[in-house]
């Protein structure tokens, strides 16, 4: 059995590049472009709704490979805040699980794209690397 190093994957969060966040976001930190779905062009916001923050989270893959193997995923970093769910374009939202809620594409049911915690109703995050920017 491989032994874990300091550059494993699973215990690292996953960072975006600063040059990709300086292409995604203005100034002030709000998104330039629109956000859309991965997988259909459907648009999760549009420009200039998002902050661009950095926290810690664990989100479970898009894809897992077998639904009874425990859960899969990453500690991603950098994500889209939103404030008031009424922001979005186009978002589901899961079954609460452990008081979390996580967000996927409305229409083609990807995700999670992002989450949400049900005692912070001032909070929604997109995780940047699960979508698209154009």
């Amino acid at each position: 059995m491989a032994e874990a190093t300091d550059t494993d994957p699973i215990e690292e969060s996953k960072r975006v590049p600063e040059s990709t966040l300086a292409e995604i976001s203005d100034a002030d930190g709000k998104n330039k472009t629109r956000i859309i779905c991965r997988r259909c062009p459907s648009v999760i916001l549009s420009p200039c709704q998002a902050k661009l923050v950095e926290k810690e989270f664990f989100l479970p893959n898009m894809f897992q490979k077998n639904e009874r193997a425990p859960l899969e995923g990453v500690t991603l970093t950098d994500y889209w805040h939103v404030s008031d769910m009424m922001t979005f374009d186009n978002v589901g939202f899961s079954k609460t699980v452990d008081n979390i809620k996580y967000l996927i594409c409305a229409d083609c049911e990807i995700g999670p794209i992002g989450w949400h915690s049900v005692l912070d109703k001032t909070a929604y995050y997109i995780a940047v690397d699960r979508v698209k920017h154009g």
